[in-house]
């Protein structure tokens, strides 16, 4: 191993002996949000020299969610839970090397989508290029793992120490769904997502686990497909 192996299997191990990790997973309709991206891709990157990726809209998601469930956004000293004011979005990248990094997007609920846009492209460029800070990898609070990148359907992530839970989000999938209309069920093909969130289940119980990992579900379906660039 390289020095760096050495210290993420160290945290790895000593996160699976700290914390008792429980695992829920929901699926999110992500339709709107690929067609919306699809359709102003091109425009944004015109105007502000930025590509959209999904990764900003997630984020902006789990940042509305936490407001909401701010015991998420926490973690735990001894028998006492810390909860953070500052919402600091750690968001886990690989290395040329094949290791893995999680830089952090400082007060991502002070940004809107565009400085989202720009931290996310910013930290995963200077992740690439071997050019991280040490302050960039700094101070999260909550972590977002894109399992998807790489092909898979779903994952059961280890949390990142001292935070108390991590969201995955798998590859999105066109598939045959069932929608309600007034006129009826109907089938129709739409892009899903599997979403998993792995949580301490010392501070967080499966009712706040879940509703948390369903708020950021349902955020994401209520995407508005007609937003502004």
């Amino acid at each position: 191993m390289d020095r760096m192996r050495k210290l993420i299997a160290d945290h790895m191990v000593r996160s699976k002996a700290t914390s008792p990790h429980v695992t829920s997973f929901t699926e999110c309709d992500v339709t709107n949000i690929v067609n919306w991206r699809n359709k102003v891709k091109n425009s944004f990157e015109k105007k502000y020299g930025e590509k959209i990726t999904f990764t900003p809209i997630f984020i902006e998601a789990i940042v509305n969610c936490i407001r909401k469930y701010p015991m998420i956004n926490s973690s735990v000293d001894g028998d006492k839970i810390i909860v953070k004011k500052d919402i600091n979005i750690g968001m886990a990248a690989a290395l040329p090397s094949g290791n893995l990094i999680v830089p952090v997007i400082k007060n991502a609920d002070t940004k809107n989508l565009l400085g989202l846009t720009k931290d996310v492209n910013g930290l995963a460029n200077a992740a690439r290029g071997n050019k991280l800070k040490a302050d960039d990898t700094q101070g999260g609070t909550f972590t977002l793992t894109n399992v998807g990148t790489f092909g898979s359907l779903m994952g059961t992530p280890i949390i990142n120490q001292p935070q108390v839970a991590i969201l995955a989000v798998g590859s999105i999938k066109k598939r045959p769904m069932v929608l309600e209309t007034e006129a009826g069920d109907v089938i129709a093909i739409r892009h899903m997502m599997y979403l998993s969130l792995s949580y301490d289940h010392r501070i967080v119980d499966g009712s706040l686990g879940a509703s948390f990992l369903t708020a950021v579900a349902n955020e994401l379906e209520a995407f508005d497909a007609g937003r502004d660039v």
